[in-house]
């Protein structure tokens, strides 16, 4: 039996006049774009004693024209969204806040001091995260060798409309457990504030008074990771923004935790958000002694409770010197 035939129906033969006519337009076309590209090329090249290519001068305003308001991009976004280019571009701003706006003095940050990766301990100071932000840049200041720091922040704040790329892009994180011991493992150092929202949210007579830290968090992660755990007192910041007294019912339609009333917002509109040139001090205290405990010791709940107050009395100390011993809020 034979097989079945595996070509397809026959297809009819064509016609050699139609075959002839398509090589011909064939032929034209490429005689046309020949003809178009030595035009171009002969309208292109500069007169004599001109000095100017007039057309090459169009085509780079085009270009250029083209990218308006377009945003360049690095490649090296890291798995939390810090973009080196749009550090680079935030960096002159920071350096202007922090040696001219707010005249920051920093003590106790060497460049050697403390070992990195570390976990940097801070007291919460507004509604806005300047504080988390100065501190990282000051120690990528110090420590240009080492990955900049990353700075924890809110859920409140991260969830806001354009807060979160923004954030991110700069080095802010969304402040779990999770998250800071990634960083600490990949071997870049954070800035935390175990006071969270209770901290941020202090009244302006209540300010340098320290919340309780939560549930011991970070002497947790020091414990379970080995890393240093550095306290630190920042004076001055709670002036940037003081808030006098909030507003709970407005504010819960826009998705804030509160809205707050300052000297300068809501009064002044958008320019109440600008901060106070308030003058600034940051203290970096001696990394906390966890003596022979080793990461067994953070599921040690009294350890944990104890090492979390000592860290609290710590900063407390810090915090009631530096504004004790500081001549005025503003110089």
């Amino acid at each position: 039996m034979s097989e079945p035939s595996q070509s397809g129906p026959s297809r009819p033969e064509e016609d050699p006049g139609i075959g002839q006519e398509r090589d011909d337009v064939q032929r034209a076309l490429d005689q046309f774009r020949r003809e178009v590209r030595a035009r171009l090329l002969e309208r292109r090249a500069p007169e004599a004693g001109s000095g100017l290519d007039w057309e090459d001068l169009f085509e780079s305003a085009r270009r250029r024209l083209s990218t308006i308001g377009m945003v360049e991009r690095s490649a090296e976004v890291d798995e939390f969204g810090m973009d080196d280019v749009v550090i680079a571009k935030w960096n002159r701003l920071f350096d202007a806040l922090a040696d001219r706006w707010w005249r920051i003095d920093v003590e106790g940050l060497d460049p050697g001091s403390p070992p990195l990766p570390s976990l940097f301990v801070a007291n919460a100071s507004g509604l806005l995260p300047w504080d988390g932000i100065m501190l990282a840049h000051k120690i990528a200041r110090a420590r240009p060798d080492a990955p900049r720091p990353r700075f924890l922040v809110a859920d409140w704040l991260v969830t806001q409309p354009f807060a979160q790329p923004t954030l991110a892009g700069i080095g802010g994180v969304r402040a779990c457990r999770e998250n800071a011991e990634r960083l600490l493992r990949s071997g870049r150092s954070v800035v935390s504030f175990p006071e969270g929202l209770k901290g941020s949210a202090k009244v302006f007579r209540e300010r340098y008074r320290l919340r309780r830290f939560g549930r011991g968090g970070a002497v947790r992660i020091a414990l379970a990771l080995g890393v240093p755990l550095v306290p630190v007192a920042v004076i001055g910041a709670e002036e940037t923004h003081p808030v006098l007294f909030k507003v709970g019912s407005l504010a819960r339609l826009v998705g804030l935790p509160f809205l707050p009333v300052t000297p300068t917002f809501p009064w002044l509109g958008p320019l109440g958000l600008v901060p106070l040139p308030s003058r600034w001090r940051m203290r970096f205290g001696a990394p906390l002694d966890f003596g022979p405990h080793g990461p067994e010791a953070a599921d040690d709940e009294i350890l944990v409770d104890r090492l979390t107050v000592e860290l609290r009395s710590s900063i407390q100390r810090m915090i009631d010197e530096a504004v004790r011993t500081r001549d005025s809020v503003f110089a």
